[in-house]
């Protein structure tokens, strides 16, 4: 077989995003004869042809779909790895860190505070960004660590688990059960319109049809309060999704709905929202720090002892980690 070089795939790739030769040539700031031989050196490579000439627009062959499927996959980390091998040899000299707003509302400025009396001369940036976005987030070097509340798989990622939050009820003031200084249970909130505020997109499937299935069976993962709920047998009676966590709260101050907030978001609208503790001390919400397994930052392990500096000065509970 013909040995192809790397920009063979890319022409490849190019063409069947843009569905045309001429599109195709302009995005990679060549010609398009230069193009369309490289694909058909491609072809002739593997003994099949990937692309429809006679479509219009160009699409995919079968065979042109799934291959397209796999190599895309391919580059995205021959990508990573080039981006993660030229900062091992420039590491960034400030922090770039990403975080859910649920943690920027609770320790984490107080965090950020003992960082910067360790390391004084560290330029720390604070990017809001949600926990999916920030694993493709750390392989780009658009951040350097992420503090998020779910658990990836990803080999490039090393996470560990920092702590575990418990949920609060938050109600309006004007809510019936906010007069009941008594622990609250799920069962009781199940009557009320449940606001959600995760910005948790899914990830978008490799092939064109999606697996209706696979999106119904991850429905709960995406949203953490209904699976909390549905972990009990419960199920809201109504349910009202929301970009973030402030509109979220708005909501509840209108007495427009009820939400669950980790604990240290308890200060937020005192005078509009009361807060209520839960009975049920398993409904908690993780907090994790992840970030490049082979390429960390030199800083990211002064922000864990930081973390945990700040967690023994609040008295809070948690088991020492290391990243590894």
């Amino acid at each position: 077989m013909q040995k192809l070089a790397l920009d063979h795939l890319q022409a490849f790739i190019e063409i069947a995003q843009q569905q045309s030769f001429s599109q195709a040539a302009k995005a990679l700031n060549t010609s398009q004869p230069s193009l369309s031989r490289k694909l058909k050196q491609l072809e002739q490579s593997l003994g099949v042809t990937l692309i429809d000439r006679y479509h219009r627009p160009l699409k995919l062959t079968p065979a042109g779909q799934f291959f397209y499927d796999k190599i895309s996959a391919v580059l995205t980390e021959i990508d990573t790895i080039s981006q993660m091998t030229r900062r091992m040899v420039s590491p960034n000299h400030a922090l770039n860190i990403g975080f859910v707003p649920s943690v920027l509302y609770g320790l984490l400025p107080e965090v950020i505070a003992v960082l910067k009396q360790s390391c004084p001369d560290l330029e720390v940036t604070l990017n809001d960004i949600s926990s999916y976005q920030q694993i493709a987030a750390l392989k780009s070097g658009d951040i350097d660590i992420g503090f998020g509340r779910f658990f990836h798989h990803d080999p490039w990622i090393c996470q560990i688990l920092l702590r575990h939050e418990r949920y609060v009820a938050a109600l309006s003031k004007q809510h019936p059960l906010a007069s009941n200084p008594a622990p609250l249970s799920l069962k009781d909130l199940t009557n009320n319109r449940l606001i959600l505020y995760h910005q948790t997109p899914l990830p978008a499937p490799n092939s064109l049809q999606a697996d209706a299935e696979v999106f119904a069976a991850d429905e709960f993962e995406s949203e953490p309060l209904l699976h909390i709920f549905a972990n009990y047998g419960l199920t809201p009676m109504a349910t009202t999704k929301v970009s973030d966590l402030q509109i979220a709260l708005g909501l509840v101050a209108a007495n427009e709905g009820v939400t669950l907030v980790p604990q240290a978001l308890q200060s937020l609208r005192p005078e509009q929202i009361c807060y209520r503790k839960l009975i049920h001390e398993a409904v908690t919400s993780p907090i994790y720090l992840h970030t490049l397994k082979d390429a960390p930052h030199p800083a990211v392990h002064q922000l864990l002892q930081a973390v945990y500096h700040v967690y023994e000065q609040r008295g809070i509970t948690y088991r020492p980690q290391k990243f590894v």
